[in-house]
């Protein structure tokens, strides 16, 4: 197989190192790229340091945080899949992650095993669905075919999808809808099932993963 070059973008070098020693350990794995925040990455990028498959980037960073360094890397070197990394399990962040450009967000206390698991899915795929829980890491969600490729979506369905798909709260939703928050739940369990999750993070990576939503 190919050989898997992986970024690591952290703060905290204690971690970093651990880290790009495990990575090293998986078959067909190779860390090619450290970098402490975002500008520093940029600094190794401009001396002409080879740009990695997958670049994992902290969220919590000096000087430039993991937003901003996620938003640059997608709007200049598009062909990298980029991985949040993060000990936050906060809504906000990780929709946030996910909208700058991210395609995955992991745990940094995750097991070993299954962090190999979702980086190779994140090569070959382009996408892991972990749904951000603590609880367990879940396989990529299978491609759902309704009516074609894609879920099939009311125009209030994709218009509370597009607002779900963001750091939004439920109830400034239900207020931009002009609806009830128990309308709002009522989209929310409608939304769950037809993309097959559980959880607000893994709708939002689905209606991604699926082109239904796209951020500038």
């Amino acid at each position: 197989m190919q050989i898997i070059s992986i970024g690591i973008v952290d703060d905290h070098k204690l971690f970093s190192k651990s880290l790009s020693l495990l990575l090293n350990s998986f078959a067909d794995f190779k860390v090619t790229l450290e970098a402490s925040n975002g500008v520093d990455l940029q600094e190794k990028i401009s001396s002409g340091e080879a740009l990695p498959d997958i670049l994992l980037v902290d969220v919590a960073m000096p000087v430039m945080d993991g937003i901003q360094t996620t938003k640059w890397l997608s709007k200049n070197h598009p062909t990298i899949k980029l991985v949040a990394l993060s000990v936050s399990n906060e809504e906000r962040t990780i929709i946030n992650m996910l909208r700058a450009g991210c395609c995955c967000y992991l745990f940094k206390d995750t097991n070993p095993d299954e962090l190999e698991i979702a980086l190779r899915q994140v090569y070959e795929t382009g996408y892991y669905n972990s749904e951000a829980e603590r609880l367990s890491f879940k396989k990529l969600i299978t491609p759902l075919v309704v009516k074609g490729n894609t879920i099939t979506l009311t125009e209030k369905e994709m218009e509370f999808l597009q607002f779900a798909c963001s750091d939004m709260p439920y109830k400034e939703i239900a207020i931009r809808m002009g609806i009830s928050e128990r309308t709002t739940d009522g989209y929310r369990q409608i939304l769950f099932t037809k993309f097959r999750v559980q959880s607000r993070t893994g709708m939002a990576i689905e209606a991604i993963r699926q082109g239904l939503v796209k951020f500038s």
